[in-house]
């Protein structure tokens, strides 16, 4: 039993590929570079959905002005 059990969990343990081009350790220069990086992505995609937002609320708005123009021309 013991034997099957750790042939299955062999075949979901990462196998350590041999002249992989991901090191098991990076520099402190390489992690900083690598979260400069990511945080410049996560800024840009936080503008893009910051921009959205301001988009649909002004349609929302507008479309209320307009509501309530059209209630007061009648």
């Amino acid at each position: 039993m013991t034997s099957i059990l750790e042939r299955a969990i062999a075949r979901f343990r990462p196998r350590p590929e041999q002249g992989s081009a991901t090191p098991a350790r990076i520099s402190a220069a390489e992690f900083r570079a690598a979260t400069e990086q990511r945080l410049r992505s996560l800024e840009r995609e936080v503008a893009e959905v910051k921009g959205r937002v301001n988009g649909l609320i002004f349609v929302v708005a507008s479309a209320v002005v307009t509501q309530v123009v059209l209630k007061l021309i009648q």
